[in-house]
Formats: C-alpha cells, structure tokens, sequence
C-alpha cells in the first residue's frame, strides 16, 4: 500500500502522475498564495488520521494546527528553498524532519536577477514602451551600464553564489553582507547590511524570509544605497520596505528598484505601480521547468530516503 501524500501547491498533470506513482496522493493546492487554506484543511479533516508526508512550499507553510491534526505524519517537504511558514517548532516537539529543495532552481533565480538588474539599469521597460511611441534615442539621456560596476549581495547562500558568479561575468567588484561570513569566496565582507548599502551600485537581496530579516531593506539603507543606486529583490517580499522604497522613488533617492518578489503577494504592490523605474516580475524566479522537475525529483529523493531510514538530503531542522 502506497503510503498517503497531502499536496498543498500546485503541481502540473504530468508531476502529479510521476508523484502518484510512489504516492497515494490528496491534490489539494491552497489557493491565493495560502491565504485561503480551505482546501488542504477540507483534506486534514477528512484524512488527517492517515496522512504520512506533505508537499508545501515556504509561502504556503504548514501550521501548527495543521500538523497537530496529522498524528502520523512523517515527513514534510517544500518545493522550492523557502520553508519560512513551515512552523518548524511544531515539527521538532513531534520529531518530524522538514526538507527544502535546496540546489534545484538557484541557477533560475540567479538568471533572474541579473534579468531584471539590466532591465532595472538600462531601463528597458520604457524603452520598449517609448519605441513603440516613436522614441528615438536622441530623445532621452543615455542609461548606465551595468559592467565594472559594484554588485552588494546581502546573503551569501546558494543563490547569492550563483548571483556572485554571473556578476563576475560583467567584470563586477563583489561585496557582501551574511549570517556566514565566507573568507573563501575572496568577496569583500561587510559587517552590515547599511554599510554594504553604502559601498554598492546594486543591492541584490538573497537572503532568507522571516522575522529576522523582516522590512531588513528600510530607508537607512536605501538612503545609503543613493540616487544612482539599484535595488534588487529575488529573495522574500517582506525583507524589503515597500513603502519606503515609494518614497525612495518618488524623492529620487535611489535609481530603480527590481522586484520579483513584494509584500502581500499576489496582490501588485500598489504604492510602486506609478513609477517606470520600478521593474516588476510575479515571484517567477525560480520557475522554470527545468528548476520545477528538479524540485519535485528532490522531493521524491528525501521521501525514499526516509521510507528506507536513510540520512535526508536537505533537512533545515
């Protein structure tokens, strides 16, 4: 007998096929980013006595009181790195492992982040807007370039390696600011997020979610960051201060700014929508195909591991 899998994202026909061989499976995606819960609880409750493993992500999570009506889960897992609304005390006090799946779509994210600082530098959303209304480029002033310039990377995880990495391809000087200082890399440390602000042309966030880091981005920083800097937020939404960066923004106190992740997702936030200099993308990082299938394959990988009492791959508690 299979054992029974509670699925709390979405995932495509062909995921929940692959899934479904190893899995007796409740398909039960939370719908507007977890905000209503009521199809995975309809589950809980009707299943909550049998479920075995749960399928989440970090936005999504899994509550305290989710948990407490599961009394033999075994395993909870996440699609994606992020697990910041997994309560993971709840977990440890029932002595359920939580994995991630971590290494399967950094090299995604790092893609888009560098995707979105050049279009946040070289302003290309106006650009391509203006074109199609005739602009010429005689009409504007000439926007920056982005090689040989000062890339500050607050989080030096992972992803903030494979960032490093592509920004060394523009010939960037890199800095960075992390809970793990990492001498190896050869980058230049900082010992805070506002002095790293203060050194960088572009400021690219990539650290983990969660009360630490909460609103981590706030006016001292962004006033430190300066008129001719760059924004730039692939991490979590509420690292950054939305309605500081407005401000920011409007008083031209920085350049641009470039989201792919924001506050109270998936509603756009609306206090940057009137500025052409904010560069907006829908927490698409990390979804590609490629980086999808990687995480559902790393998911079935720490379920086959635990079903044969084997270490877990990527365990975060």
């Amino acid at each position: 007998m299979k054992p029974l899998l509670l699925v709390l994202v979405f995932l495509s026909e062909e995921h929940r096929a692959l899934v479904s061989e190893r899995f007796d499976m409740l398909y039960a995606p939370n719908d507007n980013l977890g905000a209503d819960r009521s199809k995975g609880s309809a589950q809980i409750a009707a299943r909550g006595q049998d479920i075995r493993f749960v399928l989440t992500n970090g936005t999504n999570g899994l509550l305290a009181s989710e948990i407490a009506a599961m009394p033999s889960l075994e395993l909870i897992c996440t699609v994606g790195v992020g697990f910041e609304n997994v309560d993971l005390e709840a977990a440890r006090v029932r002595g359920i492992p939580v994995c991630n799946a971590a290494g399967t779509n950094d090299a995604a994210v790092a893609d888009h982040a560098m995707a979105i600082l050049l279009a946040a530098v070289r302003r290309l959303p106006f650009l391509n807007d203006g074109v199609r209304h005739g602009l010429w480029r005689d009409d504007i002033p000439r926007p920056p370039q982005v090689s040989a310039r000062r890339m500050g990377i607050f989080g030096m995880g992972a992803i903030g390696r494979q960032i490093a990495r592509r920004a060394q391809g523009f010939d960037m000087q890199i800095g960075y600011h992390s809970r793990t200082r990492r001498d190896e890399l050869g980058f230049q440390w900082f010992d805070d997020i506002v002095s790293l602000a203060q050194w960088c042309d572009f400021l690219v966030i990539a650290a983990p979610g969660g009360k630490a880091t909460y609103h981590a981005v706030n006016e001292p920083v962004l006033d430190a960051l300066g008129p001719q800097g760059v924004l730039v937020n692939i991490a979590r939404g509420t690292l950054v201060d939305t309605q500081a960066v407005a401000e920011a923004l409007r008083d031209k106190r920085i350049f641009a700014v470039a989201l792919d992740v924001y506050e109270h997702e998936p509603t756009p936030p609306a206090a940057l929508l009137e500025f052409e200099n904010a560069v907006l993308t829908p927490h698409i990082g990390g979804i590609s195909p490629q980086a999808i299938h990687a995480s559902v394959l790393r998911f079935l990988e720490n379920a086959e591991q635990h079903l044969a009492g084997k270490p877990l791959l990527t365990r975060v508690n």
